[in-house]
């Protein structure tokens, strides 16, 4: 495969062999959430995405999203927006908050970015598309990379023509989730197309693969099936951020990493949350927290009452005494179903 023992650069940003990267989610990928999965092995990683029209205006939201931090590094901001020229001034402005790379969203399927003709409804119309990131590589001196979609529907899979006109005009990699856009998130992803871009001989850039990595094995077949110069991974990071560090320890030596134990998931979870307060302030860091406390504690028995006491906690005492007990009730690993 062409992706083995190569470093992968983003133009001068060395990521490795096949790096793995941690996807831009709206509402999860804040900074308390990258310093987990970056402490646990992510390689590249992005912001929420970040409205255009809202960063042109100065909102409150979409500035404090451009927050990023040293450790951080390398991290990309993502844009997305339906207005070729405010996107090209928002790459500008971006550039200014000094990530190492602008990403522009083309694959956002929800409806109130899509039907206000961003994120995924660009796959309707290839040639704005390809002028708005033009306006994007022309309004940044940073590396402009692409997450987009299979297409916006299986009439019109056209990723394989939208690479090449990408590449063409300056992207420096390109991200696939193996679905279309009405497809949302249903059904298995499927990376046969991702593939074909990489088997294409014109394609010299980074092809990173999404949707539906989940496991070492899988992320292990994949990457030999598909050629991939590495895997971007969404959700199975919500409240498991081991997931990069056990994927990067199974390809290297095709064993398993033991799973975390309970203190290890209590320990990482108050990493978190301390992030989340330091970064928003106790109200608002342990009310944002509240939507990650099933995921950290994913297949434990029993654990609906804790989960019912945590996303009513207002303080971070209260959080804390109710963590102890479930250390103590759990202990020392935890009954997993």
């Amino acid at each position: 495969m062409s992706n083995q023992n190569k470093s992968v650069k983003i133009e001068n940003i060395d990521l490795g062999e096949f790096p793995l990267l941690l996807a831009p989610m709206e509402d999860v990928s804040d900074p308390p959430f990258r310093a987990v999965c970056k402490a646990n092995g992510a390689d590249l990683m992005y912001t929420e995405f970040i409205s255009s029209e809202g960063l042109i205006r100065d909102a409150a939201k979409s500035v404090q999203k451009l927050d990023i931090f040293e450790y951080e590094r390398p991290i990309g901001i993502q844009l997305f927006g339906s207005d070729i020229e405010t996107m090209g001034s928002c790459a500008e402005i971006a550039t200014r908050a000094n990530p190492d790379l602008i990403d522009i969203n083309y694959g956002c399927p929800v409806k109130n970015v899509a039907c206000r003709g961003a994120g995924a409804a660009l796959l309707q119309d290839i040639p704005k598309m390809v002028k708005m990131t033009e306006a994007v590589v022309k309004g940044t001196h940073l590396p402009v990379t692409v997450k987009t979609r299979l297409g916006w529907d299986d009439n019109t899979k056209n990723i394989l023509d939208v690479a090449e006109r990408l590449q063409d005009i300056g992207i420096k990699a390109l991200t696939v989730h193996g679905r279309t856009r009405v497809q949302m998130y249903k059904g298995d992803a499927d990376w046969t197309l991702i593939g074909r871009i990489k088997e294409n001989p014109r394609i010299t850039i980074p092809i990173f693969g999404n949707g539906d990595i989940d496991s070492p094995e899988k992320a292990l077949e994949y990457k030999n099936r598909f050629g991939v110069d590495g895997i971007m991974i969404g959700r199975a990071s919500i409240g498991y951020p081991w997931v990069f560090n056990e994927i990067k320890h199974f390809l290297k030596t095709g064993e398993h990493l033991p799973a975390p134990t309970i203190s290890d998931r209590i320990e990482v979870c108050l990493k978190h949350l301390d992030f989340s307060i330091r970064w928003k302030g106790e109200r608002v860091g342990i009310f944002e927290m509240r939507r990650h406390y099933a995921s950290y504690f994913k297949g434990l028995d029993n654990f609906k009452q804790y989960r019912a006491q945590l996303v009513t906690a207002d303080t971070y005492a209260e959080v804390l005494a109710i963590l102890e007990t479930v250390q103590q009730v759990y202990q020392p690993e935890g009954v997993l179903s």
